[in-house]
């Protein structure tokens, strides 16, 4: 018994390195129980307000940036069409997004940085995702993004980061959605 134990955990260690489905299956999983909670602490009495130098354009070609955002709540996601944790939380992102899908005072920046065009919307069709994929026009500012995937920043309608965090979070939760309301 104890041997088929070891051989299960083997297989389940070896599914979670080799395939990536099977590492969105389990982070999904803990997501679902409660892990990857976000740290929703009040960040803007450290926040400055900076004008971030972003540029991107969405899937119809519109470009933008962050100044044309002003006066908006913006959730930014960085994320790519390889990175499990980033698959993995993109339903939580997507529940999200469905409380303030009509709220014109709320933006969602979906931001692929790999550029892969393609595969981000094979990969939103086929996860019925309907959140908006941004992909970047140039230099994205390190305050922002540092390289770790995925990344979540959010900015006030001021302009200053409210919310910044790396690695997998759980965007699903009430708290969260009154959080971004407190922030417009």
């Amino acid at each position: 018994m104890k041997r088929f134990i070891n051989i299960i955990l083997l297989v389940l260690v070896l599914g979670i390195i080799f395939v990536p489905g099977v590492k969105v299956f389990i982070q999904s999983s803990l997501m679902k129980v409660g892990f990857f909670k976000p740290n929703l602490k009040d960040a803007s009495t450290e926040a400055t307000t900076t004008s971030y130098a972003l540029t991107f354009r969405d899937e119809k070609g519109t470009s933008y940036n962050l100044e044309d955002l002003k006066g908006k709540v913006v959730f930014i996601n960085f994320w790519a069409t390889w990175c499990p944790p980033c698959i993995a939380e993109m339903p939580t992102i997507q529940s999200l997004y469905e409380n303030f899908r009509n709220d014109e005072n709320v933006k969602f920046v979906m931001l692929e940085v790999d550029g892969n065009e393609k595969k981000a919307a094979e990969l939103f069709n086929k996860k019925g995702l309907s959140l908006p994929i941004s992909f970047s026009n140039g230099n994205i500012p390190p305050a922002l993004f540092k390289g770790t995937l995925p990344t979540t920043v959010i900015l006030d309608k001021n302009g200053k980061i409210v919310f910044h965090t790396e690695g997998i979070t759980n965007y699903s939760d009430q708290k969260m959605v009154d959080f971004i309301r407190k922030q417009k």
